[in-house]
């Protein structure tokens, strides 16, 4: 099958128009997103992959064989050394072409030629974890189709054979992992069950890793289900929500029954998701790895949930238009025709380390793998060529509640989400402890964050806390309220809705690194305040009688523009925060920082960072602190 001008065709029938590409820049400065989104959104799936994905596979895969191992993609060398699951992702993206179910005999002969040649080129490569489970998963499915022998050769298929195993990175005496987290226990089952669908071992494998897998699942997710990324350090994200949904997907790729606790669990998943059911397409905006990642793990979590038939008839058919919003974004806003690549670092995007460009080429075969394994899903369900409902944002504004909550963990400390649904905005206040490798960054404080409005930043540190009151005490000892959380009470007010929370002690901003340091000094109440068109937060300090606090600083960059001041009242004219109020502090300055490196994030560029402080301190002087925001 050959194509010309393949995604800039293929937008153009999208009807992305340039003020949508122009909101591809500014995304977050942007008020009117949601009418300008939905330029793309009511074509079906199906469509959307057929015209637009496979055209990108296929552009990928003629680039991949031409260029071989000087492929280049958006300007970086694709095959760097340091994209371990590389070869695996190729695979995968290769075999969604040869499967296409709209390819002649001819063309699918051609492409199984196509992944010949790759699977010869790439053999020796280092793949590890998730890579592995990508090149298995991408076999069994050719093996499926018939076409294993046209598109592997024996002796590529021999040494396959034997790099592609659970036991590379699972101790096979104890099934303990080696130097990875809990939740690889779902690749190692998938790797041994797919092994076992191969012909390649006994079940006994992945039999003994599905039950260490559950075991494991249910020791770290407790009693409301959500999994701690850690080993009881609190560490909760979009992995968190999501992994019971992978949990999921590996049992119905291979063709096990899920339980039906699993499926409860899942229901969770589903209803976190549901409740940010929005018209842009916006997935989660917490935690690391979000940005594309963060919309497309929505994108699962649905999937799996009408496969299993978690959800009722009418919530199928609105998150099957939640997903097509998804897909929609992804072709206007992640996807660079221009590039031909997706585009998570340029613009003014910024990713975690992790995911830095040096995965280029494997972040396009993954994502695009994801979209088109959800496709497959939702066209078993008989929605291949259905039109979305065009009123997925009334529907959520009806159905879902305005303010939810979930807890995650509780204890000696608490660990939560709240969900706030305002204005066409959905903003995600995530109560939880980055632990070791995240508590410094931003993206894991306990802020109210929503893609448009307020969003940390990737490997932030301590530089910059955003909308964390930082204090310095006499001594010269730096504290940050970020992971000791306790007491968390809701309810409502006159006007809208509160969360309050206690910190029994603060964060050391040292040791970036290292689990938090807990300084118990100084004692916290803090309270959010939620209503239309404003969210407030109110931190009252208590110092020790032996304790004195010197200086206390808040920080805040933003998406909006156009500023004027009028002392610690910040007012602007373009963008979604109209206003930002500080009380309790001195005094405010404001800097733009476009074009400042530090300042980018998943969603793009902030224009302007507010910075605000009291330098001075008496001895004994109380301190409450409290910060307004204002959006349209």
């Amino acid at each position: 099958m050959s194509y010309r001008n393949p995604i800039l065709n293929n937008l153009y029938k999208l009807c992305i128009t340039a003020s949508a590409l122009a909101w591809n820049l500014t995304a977050s400065a942007n008020a009117n997103l949601p009418s300008q989104a939905a330029q793309a959104q009511l074509l079906p799936m199906n469509t959307m992959v057929q015209e637009s994905l496979y055209p990108q596979l296929d552009y990928l895969s003629q680039k991949l064989l031409t260029e071989r191992l000087q492929t280049t993609l958006a300007g970086y060398p694709a095959f760097n050394g340091k994209d371990k699951f590389l070869s695996g992702k190729i695979a995968t993206g290769l075999a969604h072409l040869m499967l296409n179910p709209a390819l002649t005999p001819e063309a699918r002969r051609k492409a199984a030629e196509n992944f010949r040649t790759s699977a010869d080129m790439t053999v020796d490569m280092e793949n590890h974890t998730w890579g592995i489970y990508y090149y298995l998963l991408a076999l069994q499915q050719i093996q499926q189709a018939g076409l294993l022998e046209q598109a592997v050769s024996p002796a590529t298929l021999t040494k396959l054979k034997k790099q592609l195993d659970w036991r590379s990175f699972v101790n096979e005496a104890d099934l303990k992992l080696i130097n990875l987290p809990t939740n690889y226990y779902g690749v190692a089952f998938g790797v041994a069950r797919l092994r076992m669908l191969l012909g390649w071992e006994d079940a006994s494998g992945s039999e003994k890793l599905l039950n260490t897998l559950l075991a494991h699942y249910d020791a770290h997710s407790g009693e409301y289900g959500f999994s701690d990324e850690t080993d009881g350090e609190g560490r909760f994200d979009r992995y968190s929500i999501l992994l019971i949904a992978e949990i999921c997907h590996r049992l119905i790729e291979t063709g096990k029954e899920v339980r039906p606790d699993l499926k409860l669990k899942l229901r969770k998943a589903a209803d976190i998701a549901l409740n940010m059911a929005n018209d842009k397409g916006d997935g989660f905006s917490f935690g690391r790895s979000i940005g594309a990642y963060g919309d497309t793990a929505i994108l699962e979590i649905l999937s799996a949930s009408a496969y299993l038939d978690v959800l009722t008839p009418t919530e199928k058919d609105y998150a099957y238009a939640y997903s097509t919003r998804v897909f929609s974004k992804f072709l206007s806003v992640w996807y660079d025709p221009q590039l031909h690549s997706v585009d998570l670092w340029g613009k003014g995007r910024k990713t975690d380390a992790y995911r830095g460009a040096h995965r280029v080429l494997g972040e396009n075969f993954s994502l695009l793998h994801q979209l088109l394994t959800t496709n497959a899903i939702w066209h078993k369900l008989g929605y291949d060529q259905r039109i979305p409902l065009a009123d997925l944002q009334a529907w959520a504004d009806k159905t879902q509640p305005r303010f939810s909550f979930n807890w995650f963990a509780r204890g000696e400390y608490d660990r939560a989400l709240a969900i706030y649904r305002d204005r066409q905005h959905v903003f995600s206040l995530l109560l939880a402890n980055g632990g070791a490798g995240q508590h410094a960054n931003s993206p894991y404080y306990p802020l109210p964050f929503s893609n448009d409005l307020i969003v940390g930043i990737p490997d932030s540190g301590f530089a910059h806390p955003q909308l964390i009151p930082s204090l310095t005490l006499t001594d010269g000892s730096k504290l940050l309220a970020t992971a000791f959380i306790s007491n968390i009470q809701t309810g409502k007010t006159a006007k809208g809705e509160f969360l309050s929370y206690q910190q029994s002690g603060l964060t050391r901003m040292t040791g970036e690194g290292k689990p938090p340091q807990k300084d118990e000094r100084v004692k916290l109440n803090s309270r959010y305040q939620f209503e239309p068109g404003s969210i407030n937060r109110t931190d009252e300090f208590a110092a020790t009688d032996n304790t004195q606090i010197q200086q206390a600083s808040l920080e805040f960059s933003s998406f909006s523009d156009a500023v004027r001041q009028d002392g610690n009242h910040i007012y602007f004219s373009k963008g979604g925060v109209t206003e930002f109020i500080v009380e309790g502090l001195e005094k405010c300055m404001v800097k733009r920082v476009v074009g400042d490196a530090y300042f980018q994030t998943p969603a793009g560029p902030f224009i302007n960072h507010i910075s605000c402080s009291t330098q001075q301190l008496k001895p004994g002087q109380p301190l409450k602190i409290k910060w307004t925001i204002r959006y349209q």
